[in-house]
């Protein structure tokens, strides 16, 4: 799903104007849901596992269709989306510079990787949320539960 709308950014956008659910939709909700309850969900659990992913997957999908949009908006009139983009980075890394903790990340990689490599964010992210399901299905995450 996150390729998906990586690669048709005005998906994500759609999701906001127009109500989109059909059979196709339908079948891919059934199916990870089964997916979660083969892995030890209750159903009510199993609901808001795929909530929560969904809502994650969506979320991590809207810094690409931004940029998308912005790139459109920014290039009207002929101006130059990437020059006026990389003004805004450079007046955004002195403000930044203000500030203790953004000052010392700054010329780090972590500083560009989500710009550079979003899929290593996403991957980092969906890694601890789909961790902390195991750990739910687990005993400590179980005992928690109760």
């Amino acid at each position: 799903m996150h390729a998906m709308l990586t690669r048709h950014p005005w998906l994500v956008q759609a999701f906001g104007s127009h109500l989109l659910y059909g059979p196709g939709q339908a079948r891919y909700n059934d199916l990870g849901l089964a997916i979660y309850e083969e892995a030890g969900f209750a159903a009510d659990d199993a609901d808001r596992a795929a909530a929560a992913v969904f809502t994650f997957v969506l979320g991590n999908a809207l810094g690409p269709a931004a940029q998308v949009s912005l790139n459109r908006r920014l290039s009207k009139d002929g101006a130059d989306a990437g020059q006026l983009t990389a003004d805004a980075m450079t007046r955004a890394a002195e403000i930044a510079k203000q500030f203790p903790r953004l000052r010392e990340r700054l010329d780090t990689t972590a500083a560009t990787e989500y710009v550079a490599a979003p899929d290593r964010t996403f991957e980092f992210g969906l890694q601890s949320l789909l961790e902390g399901f195991e750990t739910r299905l687990t005993g400590e995450g179980a005992a928690r539960q109760q």
